[in-house]
């Protein structure tokens, strides 16, 4: 194995905790898990509801992503935490679909959670591999 790489990306989404926003081992990438705020403005509420907290947070994998040279279309697995798992499934669903092709969707597990920091609805982190 080679040694990992620690990737943190410069106009990336500000961590709530000390992480890095990935790190890179043997191609395969691994992405912290992310919260729906606002890389511009930190300190700004959290967008209301699941639909816009979902977008925002899978806008910021894609930040991560793109940091490293790599796409949502590199995605192999996801990880997504809802707070309110049977109120907020179907439409968390509805705004994930959206941003892959439909024969193209990566390996997922959804669980319900009892919270997540700065009381987020939704918070995701996945692997991707490298082409």
């Amino acid at each position: 194995m080679t040694k990992p790489i620690f990737h943190m990306i410069s106009k990336g989404p500000h961590p709530v905790a000390p992480f890095s926003h990935a790190v890179e081992a043997d191609g395969f990438i691994f992405v912290t898990g992310q919260m729906p705020t606002d890389p511009d403005a930190p300190d700004a509420p959290l967008p209301k509801g699941i639909k816009a907290q979902t977008g925002r947070v899978i806008e910021n994998l894609q930040i991560v992503l793109n940091g490293i040279d790599v796409g949502l279309d590199d995605i192999v697995m996801a990880r997504i935490y809802l707070t309110k798992f049977h109120r907020d499934y179907d439409d968390m669903n509805n705004v994930w679909k959206s941003y892959f092709p439909i024969d193209c969707l990566p390996a997922r597990t959804t669980i319900g959670v009892t919270g997540l920091a700065l009381y987020a609805l939704v918070e995701i982190d996945l692997v991707a591999k490298r082409k």
